[in-house]
């Protein structure tokens, strides 16, 4: 089952070991000292195939611990900082940029790096590091051997010689994702949700809703970490200085949002931090403008706090805009803030998957097929402190698409829709997105790691429908919803049951329609002594029978299927079944048939592998997801369609494994307990 939790308090986080061996940074470390060696990373070696998997290492790079690159090697030389950071040869400064930014905020970056380690008296030749990846905390162990050419670090390093932390921060996080190739290429905001567990959201302020500030401000007041950042044209404009203080292609932070009276009427500010802690805004604002003359000075106290030249400033909030391109939200889960955090949000977190021919049914362009997609519902009770509509991000996150990128995978596009939703309907089918429009939806389909969006509705029940952009597609997913208020959210098509009355008697022969009369007569012609037929001669006849039926288009039943019916249909446990019971499942088989027919809308002889749920639905039978995709992997083709006779067994299995169910089950509680021999007579008969 796809896991679902609320995160609506701080709960613990700790962090999962990593290992193969399953033994933790504190078992390997204290096992390579009472044995006096150096810790050797059996699952990240110091070979080629941890640097690159598409191409050969161009040089001849040595492994090096940093002992041997320096005398006296230090973890962390003094603080860590953004000055600590230098990039090597990969193209990973999306994830530099991150660091930077990491830097800043204490709390944070002592749960990414623990400060339980050096090179001193406990030196093993281990480090770890600890990541957030799919809803959960992963502490990732690396021994210290460093790749490097002619005794120089050739991958992220520190600007101080002596200083490991950053590369083997690098070294952890490309473990995390299989190698350092597959570092290449990614966004800031990636590297951002793996060192916190957050959300992220990305405004262009030439382009961001009228009430930005709102949003920023409610962020701020939830723990959440922003930044800004302004374009460049060309590399040759990186860090280069405006005549107003401020500097292009440079990763700031926004520390503050306030709002002030000024001359009468209310000016909102930013708060705004160079990481240098120097260079700032000089225009309107900034700290000795004369703008602050005319605001209370109880409240521009307040504000200003002792300002100095200390690389934070305020501005006016319509001059950020005008002046920076691009604001960044980190939006923390619970377990990510600080107790001193004013509120935070409540948030509701699932995994899922597409599987093709079962719930990889693409976008809403793809009508037949996007109903399939996995649905969650959503209930938002209560509106937001400040207004009568509900605030929610609704962040959709593909999974380990680095980690199988050797294996020719890559991100697929993705995104998601949000309808109003019906009422108790446990999986809503083709014919409600026929004839309803979606009331949210991500801005696009996006080839990116995670597409998340911000939406403001009113009090109600929605259904939130992710999917890749084209049917067929795989991928595992987690889906975040972050709300203001408590929200209730569950997974749709959970549902398992069947509504299988027993059928009616069979007639007795004086009563046989002409149809039953002819089947008798061929019936007695294949049985024996005992009146009964075997599952052979049930194939045997069944082939017969069908193979004049023009509308069903088939190579025949398997012997294997006929089995199945047999199975089902033998009350006395003798392997044969006797016409009166032939009777009652030739009744089935006429509605089976009926329901295959209306499914095979092309008249091909299969049915749509997707069509599945709805026709064992009104056979009277409710599979979820799980085991839809179980079904459809079993049963389907390569083109994702179900010939006759693979839907026959699956229906006639399915229907076989329900009634031995109900029978076994005593508490009418969904489950039933059986010993070894049950279980494998009843394994044996479906």
């Amino acid at each position: 089952m796809p896991l679902q939790s609320t995160l609506s308090g701080r709960g613990s986080s700790k962090a999962e070991d990593t290992q193969s061996d399953g033994k933790s940074f504190e078992q390997l470390r204290s096992e390579c000292l009472q044995k006096g060696v150096l810790f050797e990373d059996p699952d990240f070696p110091a070979t080629d195939s941890s640097l690159f998997f598409s191409q050969s290492v161009p040089v001849n790079i040595e492994w090096k611990r940093p002992k041997e690159l320096c005398e006296n090697p230090k973890f962390i030389v003094g603080d860590v900082n953004r000055t600590d950071i230098c990039q090597g040869q990969l193209g990973d400064c999306w994830l530099l940029a991150a660091i930077a930014s990491l830097t800043l905020k204490k709390d944070t970056l002592a749960r990414v790096i623990p400060h339980d380690q050096d090179f001193d008296r406990r030196y093993a030749g281990i480090f770890h590091f600890q990541f957030w990846q799919h809803n959960k905390w992963l502490d990732i162990v690396v021994d210290d051997r460093l790749p490097s050419v002619r005794n120089e670090l050739i991958m992220l390093h520190s600007a101080s010689n002596n200083e490991f932390w950053s590369a083997l921060l690098e070294k952890a996080y490309a473990k995390l994702h299989g190698s350092y190739e597959s570092l290449k290429g990614g966004s800031t905001m990636e590297a951002m949700e793996d060192f916190t567990g957050g959300v992220g959201e990305i405004y262009e302020t030439n382009n961001a809703p009228d009430n930005l500030f709102s949003i920023m401000k409610k962020a701020l007041d939830r723990g959440s970490m922003m930044g800004c950042s302004i374009d460049i044209s060309s590399s040759a404009e990186s860090e280069a200085k405006t005549s107003t203080g401020l500097v292009k292609g440079h990763a700031y932070s926004i520390t503050g949002l306030e709002q002030v009276n000024y001359r009468g009427r209310p000016v909102q500010l930013i708060r705004v931090r160079n990481p240098w802690g120097q260079v700032e805004w000089n225009g309107p604002w900034s700290d000795d403008s004369r703008e602050w003359s005319y605001v209370d000075s109880a409240e521009k106290n307040r504000i200003l706090q002792n300002s100095m030249d200390d690389g934070e400033f305020w501005m006016e909030f319509e001059d950020f805009k005008r002046n920076y391109n691009k604001v960044e939200i980190c939006n923390m889960t619970p377990d990510s803030l600080t107790d001193n955090t004013k509120r935070h949000w409540e948030v509701n977190v699932f995994e899922g998957n597409w599987i093709r021919g079962a719930t990889a049914g693409g976008c809403r362009n793809f009508i037949d097929t996007f109903w399939t997609n996995p649905q969650f519902k959503l209930q938002l009770e209560d509106a937001d402190d400040d207004d009568d509509m509900c605030s929610v991000v609704i962040a959709l996150m593909q999974k380990n698409r680095r980690k199988l990128r050797k294996e020719g995978l890559d991100l697929e596009t993705i995104g998601f829709a949000v309808y109003e939703a019906p009422d108790e309907v446990d999986q809503v089918g083709k014919d409600f997105f026929r004839y309803n429009g979606s009331k949210a939806r991500s801005r696009t389909y996006i080839n990116m790691r995670e597409v998340s969006e911000r939406f403001t509705m009113p009090p109600g029940k929605y259904l939130l429908v992710p999917t890749t952009f084209k049917p067929h597609h795989e991928a595992d997913f987690l889906i975040r919803i972050f709300s203001e208020k408590q929200a209730k959210a569950l997974e749709m098509g959970t549902t398992i049951d069947a509504d299988l009355p027993d059928p009616a008697p069979p007639s007795e022969p004086e009563e046989e329609s002409d149809e039953e009369k002819g089947l008798r007569r061929l019936f007695e012609q294949l049985a024996g002594p005992d009146r009964a037929i075997s599952a052979r001669e049930l194939q045997q006849m069944l082939n017969g029978v069908l193979s004049r039926r023009r509308e069903v288009k088939f190579d025949g039943l398997t012997l294997g299927t006929c089995h199945s019916i047999i199975n089902l249909m033998d009350v006395d446990n003798s392997g044969k079944i006797e016409f009166q019971e032939f009777k009652v499942f030739w009744e089935k088989m006429k509605k089976w048939i009926m329901l295959f027919l209306s499914f095979d809308t092309d008249r091909s002889g299969k049915m749509s592998s997707y069509e599945l749920r709805s026709a064992l639905k009104a056979a009277g039978m409710q599979l979820n997801n799980q085991l839809l995709q179980l079904v459809c992997l079993r049963f389907a083709d390569d083109n994702y369609d179900i010939d006759f006779d693979d839907y026959l067994t699956c229906i006639v299995r399915l229907e076989n494994m329900f009634r031995v169910f109900q029978a076994m089950e005593q508490s009418r509680r969904g489950s039933v307990n059986m010993n070894i021999m049950q279980f494998l007579l009843l394994s044996m008969n479906v």
